[in-house]
């Protein structure tokens, strides 16, 4: 299944049957992209047009050192087949690598130095985790080439499960009812700040898929959209708490998040408002901290794992299990906490063979 166009950008076909592409918001004016649609230089010019920024162009690498190995891997179809969204993290990863590193031999980028890489950003473990699986896609995929470009992978046996336990917190911080209540209170139906919330609180959606989300996903009352990150289809029914937030807008035209001009947010411009509404709302937390609030309501409610998975766009059943198997040890716990009592009066639970004469007697 092909992935979805990037947002806000539209093609057209000239009179002499030759198709361009161009970004624009709204009705505003239309920049031109350049190159053949999914390279590297055609989502360069997008991203910079889309930023209001012009592209770098690109340079002449020397053959065998890592910036040539990494102009090489982006202009695969490995590479064309990732999510913009990947494509975009690894380049942001890889733009102060290449800069300080990009003329180095290939032979020198070896296991010691992709471990003192990791290292050097312990500090905030995503970061480092991405800097390894970055590397470890360029160098899988130089591996798999007819002409071997690399003799081995030098992230092969690195994980990050010390960096894990060094993270304190658990990652973004759940809203509690209290956050959300606040939030309510603050921000009435009607406001933008409003809708902001409820889209993120009644569909799960990541920042990035809820600043695209609009009309056009919509049928018969279910959002179907595939994920930025993934590329996966979700599908979530609209909830009459969310449908009356949607009536009572401000909607866009294109997307139900729009500026006061009515044109989309950006992922980032739309992380930014939200973070100002929260703070005016005395709530410290994130939208992903309310993603992650709406997991944990629904792992609650009692969805199994394949409709976490629907719902949030997960794959396999890792992220799902963390949440239905944390629902479960609450509700074992709550049925269980009578057999710590010291309380002597405690009716006593029947063994298994006075529960069957009990049934017995029943019938």
């Amino acid at each position: 299944m092909p992935r979805p166009r990037p947002p806000h950008l539209q093609k057209a076909i000239t009179r002499h049957g030759k198709v361009t592409w161009y970004v624009r918001f709204g009705r505003g004016p239309k920049i031109r992209i350049r190159g053949e649609y999914g390279s590297p230089e055609f989502d360069a010019a997008y991203q910079a047009a889309v930023r209001g920024e012009r592209p770098t162009p690109a340079g002449k690498a020397a053959k065998g050192t890592l910036e040539w190995l990494w102009m090489l891997y982006r202009q695969s179809s490995t590479w064309r087949d990732l999510s913009m969204a990947t494509r975009k993290q690894r380049e942001n990863i890889m733009r102060p690598v290449i800069k300080t590193a990009g003329r180095e031999p290939l032979s020198r980028i070896d296991k010691k130095a992709i471990m003192a890489g990791r290292e050097r950003r312990a500090a905030t473990p995503t970061q480092a985790k991405h800097f390894v699986t970055t590397m470890r896609g360029m160098f899988l995929w130089a591996l798999d080439q007819p002409d071997r470009l690399v003799l081995s992978d030098p992230t092969q046996g690195i994980s990050f499960k010390r960096l894990r336990k060094e993270k304190t917190g658990g990652g973004f911080p759940v809203w509690t009812d209290d956050d959300i209540a606040a939030f309510e209170k603050r921000w009435r139906r009607g406001t933008r700040e409003r809708l902001m919330f409820d889209i993120f609180c009644y569909t799960g959606l990541r920042r990035g898929d809820a600043a695209v989300v609009g009309r056009q996903h919509v049928r018969d009352g279910v959002i179907s959209i595939h994920t930025e990150k993934t590329g996966m289809l979700v599908t979530i029914p609209i909830l009459d708490d969310l449908q009356k937030t949607l009536d009572a807008g401000p909607t866009g035209d294109l997307t139900f998040i729009a500026t006061k001009s009515g044109r989309p947010m950006t992922k980032v411009g739309l992380g930014n408002r939200f973070r100002e509404a929260c703070d005016l709302a005395g709530v410290k937390k994130s939208a992903h901290g309310l993603r992650k609030a709406a997991a944990t309501r629904a792992a609650n409610n009692g969805a199994t794992t394949a409709q976490m998975n629907a719902i949030f766009g997960w794959e396999g059943d890792a992220m799902a299990s963390l949440y239905t198997k944390s629902a479960n040890r609450t509700q074992l716990a709550a049925g269980a906490i009578d057999k710590l009592s010291r309380n002597e009066n405690r009716k006593p639970i029947p063994s298994p063979d006075e529960k069957v004469g009990v049934l017995e007697r029943k019938a």
